[in-house]
This record gives structure tokens, sequence and C-alpha cells, in this order.
């Protein structure tokens, strides 16, 4: 690849190849144009996108002939392409004018908070009062497209992309690398897909399914879709203003195992599917996540039941101390919810005492399987991580021993170890910086009485990709009060929380633009 004398970063192949990545999601939008169609709404603001996402995807290739990529060319075509897409995301917002995303900035960090999958929401009234179903819908969209990864699609349908495949999918893939299931990585991005696609089906009918048998009333077709759309990328975001409260325990029930379909590795799945059931069960990421999953789960079920871990009654359900099936429904969801970082709401945890929050704070940090579309730091890194403290203390005793660290029955590399000790310490660090900055702003906003778990719900829920958090930004309220430059910020975490973090953070750096 030719780069000009004394530029180390072709940037022009980068933005070609984005221009072609955005042309080709032009054709996104027009599914909620035949949703306006069907609901007598306007399509304007979707065709305007579509107009606008050709525009600016021909005008993007016209920088570059060359599609060949380099290292550094791939981090950058990742980090823009996570940017660039959701900017152009929030024209259907614009050009509808309605509601509080008719704000510039408001309109950025509903399109970064969809297409990153996060679920935090700026929008105040989630109501079609307010915005159009097709509106609406386009919100839901953006999670399912950005859920198994908008490159990872782009590998799967564009043979220009499939050279560099391997470097794109292992920057945009949540977790320590994509596996190539597949000889050719263009297959095992579509073989990905397929999976994702087919999981968001089954969804779909199994939602309306209860609508049918009469056990969900609400759950029309609309909602059945929409729903499926946010479940399988780990999103979080629901038409409905109270999230999946406004449906019955058996939608709530429903919604769980796919919850947990979403979070786990779904290279296992293609495993599965092809005969090899044991790489699923003996999987020792997989038997952690669930393991994890379960004992929170049951804390936080038995702190419901006793009635300890609730601070005031919850409104607008059966009451929860006594009730073991409700206790342990409403405990469970949140658990999955928070672990998979859905982010759904089948109660609203505000009226959780803080033993019961703090717990669920702790799950914010764990995030779903590695090969996910889970964000947050995920459990393959914590399972290495206690397992080179292990190590540590053993060398400690027997300074002579050799001890690798190992995954299963196979030894993990010793640069894969100190990359998941540096991402951890980056990534909560980060946390940290954040927690003060966002508190730090609440103290400047009037009548905003921002708690220090508060604030750290606020970073986590952010950096984490995970969606609500806790008081002032809980699962029935949204981030609309904070202000401007906290928003732009708050945007920023979720941006390089997609990407893993270091994707972003390499590019700006200054030995990345230079040899």
């Amino acid at each position: 690849m030719a780069v000009a004398s004394g530029r180390y970063v072709d940037y022009r192949v980068s933005l070609s190849l984005v221009g072609t990545v955005v042309k080709y999601l032009a054709a996104a939008p027009l599914f909620p144009v035949l949703v306006a169609f069907y609901y007598g709404e306007s399509p304007m603001p979707f065709l305007a996108t579509s107009a606008v996402m050709v525009a600016v995807g021909f005008g993007l290739e016209q920088l570059s002939d060359d599609n060949e990529l380099g290292h550094r060319e791939a981090f950058l075509l990742v980090s823009l392409s996570w940017l660039i897409v959701p900017i152009l995301g929030t024209v259907p917002y614009l050009v509808a004018g309605q509601g509080t995303v008719a704000n510039p900035v408001n309109a950025m960090f509903e399109s970064m908070s969809g297409f990153t999958t996060t679920g935090a929401t700026v929008l105040g009234d989630i109501s079609f009062d307010t915005h159009s179903h097709a509106m609406l819908m386009w919100r839901q969209l953006s999670q399912w497209l950005g859920g198994m990864g908008i490159l990872v699609l782009m590998v799967a349908i564009l043979p220009e992309l499939s050279v560099g495949g391997a470097q794109i999918m292992n920057q945009e893939a949540p977790g320590i690398s994509m596996e190539k299931l597949t000889p050719r990585i263009q297959e095992t991005a579509r073989a990905l897909w397929r999976i994702y696609v087919g999981f968001t089906i089954l969804a779909a009918l199994v939602y309306y399914g209860l609508n049918v048998v009469g056990l969900a009333p609400n759950m029309g077709i609309y909602n059945a879709v929409a729903h499926a759309l946010t479940t399988l990328p780990t999103g979080g975001f629901s038409p409905e203003g109270r999230s999946i409260e406004a449906f019955t325990p058996a939608v709530q029930w429903a919604i769980m195992p796919f919850m947990v379909i979403a979070g786990t590795n779904f290279a296992l799945f293609w495993y599965a599917f092809n005969g090899e059931v044991r790489e699923l069960i003996d999987n020792a990421e997989f038997r952690a996540y669930i393991g994890l999953m379960a004992v929170f789960g049951a804390i936080i079920s038995v702190l419901l039941l006793t009635g300890v871990g609730l601070a005031e009654a919850a409104p607008n359900m059966d009451p929860i101390p006594g009730n073991l099936e409700n206790s342990f429904r409403q405990g469970l969801f949140q658990v999955l919810a928070i672990v998979t970082t859905t982010g759904y709401a089948s109660m609203d945890f505000n009226v959780w005492d803080q033993s019961a929050q703090t717990i669920l704070l702790f799950a914010f940090f764990l995030g779903g399987s590695a090969g996910s579309a889970a964000g947050s730091i995920k459990i393959v890194r914590w399972v290495l991580v206690k397992k080179a403290m292990s190590r540590t203390l053993f060398t400690s005793v027997h300074p002579e021993a050799i001890r690798p660290v190992r995954m299963g029955r196979q030894a993990v590399e010793e640069e894969t170890v100190r990359d998941v000790l540096v991402f951890v310490m980056i990534f909560l660090t980060l946390f940290m910086v954040s927690t003060v900055v966002i508190y730090i702003d609440s103290l400047l906003i009037p009548d905003m009485d921002l708690s220090g778990l508060e604030a750290m719900s606020v970073a986590i829920a952010t950096l984490g990709n995970i969606g609500p958090g806790f008081g002032e930004v809980g699962p029935m309220n949204g981030f609309g009060n904070f202000s401007d430059p906290a928003k732009l910020y708050m945007v920023f975490l979720m941006w390089i929380g997609r990407l893993e973090i270091l994707s972003v953070l390499v590019i700006l750096t200054p030995s990345f633009w230079r040899e």
C-alpha cells in the first residue's frame, strides 16, 4: 500500500472504506419507511436519512481507489465508522424535529446510545403521542445493527473488506479476539450474522406467540419485533416508557433466556449447531457467566423476598416481600439485564435500598461473554484476572515454578494476560475519572442532586454500554437533565466503550501517526 511521504497512516483509504460502509447502510432507513407507510405516518425523516447516507458514502469513496488496509488503517476505519454512522443516525431525529431529540446534542446522544447498544436515553416522553411508530422503530433498528457489529455485517457482504476482514472484526468485536470459525473470514462473519438473525426471528415469534395465546395482551406484532430487535443486541431500548414492566410476567420470563443467549459468545452456538455441544458446556467463560448471574440473582432475590432490599413500596405491581415468584423474577431479571448489559427493567430498581443497589452495581462491571453483543469488562477478562492473581500468589511461594495461566486445557499467551490486565486497569481508571467529571458537572446544574453512587452508575452505564443507572438516571428516568458538555462526554464514553477503549484511544496517541 502506497503511503505519501511523511505520512504513516493513509487516512484516505480508511475514509473511503467508511464511505462504502455508509453507502450500503443507506438501505437500513427503508425499514422504518415501511413502518411509516403502514401507520400512515410521514416517511420523510427516513428517506432524507437514506439520501444523506448515499451522498456521504459516495463522497467519501472518492477519496481513494485503494482498498488495501494496513494495521493502522484498520484501527482508523473501525473508529471512524462507529463515529460517523451514529452522526448520520441523528438525521431522522433532527428532520422530524419532535421531542427532546430535536436538539442536536440530544439527537447525537440518542443515536450513539442506539448504535453502541447502550440503551441510555434522553428521549423524555416515550410514547406515540410525541414520536411516530416509525421513529421509535428506528431507535430499535439502530441497536440491532450495532449489536453484532456494523463492520462484521459489511465483512459478510462486501468482498472489498474481506481481505482485511480479520483485522476489522478483531478491532470491532467485543472481547479479547474474534474466533475464526471457517477458513474464510467472510464466511465466519456470515455464520455469526445468520445465528444473530435466527435468534432475533425466534425471539419475535416467541414474544408475539404469547400475545396469540392470551398471555401478553399488549405484546402485538409491533412490540414483538421492536423488542426482539433490542434483546439480541443487548440494547434495551423499548417503545414502552416503563420498559418491560409494561408487560406481563410471562413476557418477562420469556425475555430472560434471550438475554442470556445475547450475552453468550455466538461462536459457541456455531459449534453447538454443528454438533459440538461440548464446546459450549465445557467452556470456562460460559460456566463462569452462568454461575455469576445465578449467584447475583439469588442474592438480590432473597433481599427482595425478605423485604430487606426494598427502600419503599414498588408501585404498579404485586407486593414483592413474601411473594417467591415475584421476588425471584424481579431479582433474576434485573441481574440478567445488567450483566448482559441489555438494560431492560422489569421494575424501577430505584425503589431498592442501597444494599441491593450496591450489589447490582458490582454486576455492572461483569459484562457478558467475549464474542457476544454484551458490553462492560467481560467475564473472560475477570476469569483471566483471577487466574493471574492465583498464579502470582503460587509463584510467590514457589519462585522456581513455571505455571502458565490456563483457560480450560489451553495455556493463555503471556501477552494476552498482560493485555487483559492493562485493559481492566484502563477501564477502571476511566470509570473513576468519569465518575468525578460527571459528579462535578451535576453540582453546576440547579436542582440536580446526584449522589456518589448515582454518579458511579452514570459512568459505568455509559462506558460499559449498559443503559440505566440509579436515581436521576434510573430505569424509568433518563439522561436528559445533564448539561450538553456532560452529554457529549457520555457520547465519547459510549463510543470508546463499544470499541473496547483501546481501538479508539490508540488513534489519539501521537505514536499512531508517526513512523
